[in-house]
């Protein structure tokens, strides 16, 4: 099954794709946020131009179990998705990937702050690696 990853943030979503039972997580884009319906739109059109069959989408959480307004943001967005269209939306705890995202730009030589986009891109990513490793086909 083919997946496509969202890391939604306020102005941009992250995007990262891949499949159950391969190893294989690349980056997919980012699309920059306009309106809700908008960007549910888009997310969809770029799942079904990539074939996929499912999304994943990093939820924040704080620490205890508590939601921050951006955990609200992004559980209304998961909603929409759901409401829109026809593929299984999966959520995943996305706790510290773009900090850890970040650092594998930085390791790679690449500045984070000058490319806020690759830094989404890049926490889509490890926002699918968690899912497959939790799924058992990462």
């Amino acid at each position: 099954m083919k997946l496509l990853a969202l890391d939604v943030g306020e102005r941009r979503i992250g995007l990262a794709s891949g499949v159950v039972g391969l190893d294989a997580v690349l980056p997919a884009g980012v699309l920059r946020r306009t309106r809700l319906a908008l960007d549910v739109r888009a997310v969809l059109e770029a799942a079904c131009r990539r074939g996929g069959g499912a999304i994943v989408v990093g939820v924040p959480g704080l620490p205890g179990g508590g939601e921050s307004l951006q955990t609200k943001r992004v559980r209304g967005f998961v909603r929409a998705l759901r409401k829109a269209g026809s593929l299984p939306v999966y959520v995943v705890d996305e706790a510290f990937t773009s900090v850890e995202a970040e650092g594998l730009l930085r390791d790679a030589g690449l500045e984070p702050s000058r490319n806020r986009g690759a830094v989404d891109e890049a926490a889509a990513v490890l926002i699918l690696r968690r899912f497959l490793d939790a799924w058992g086909g990462g």
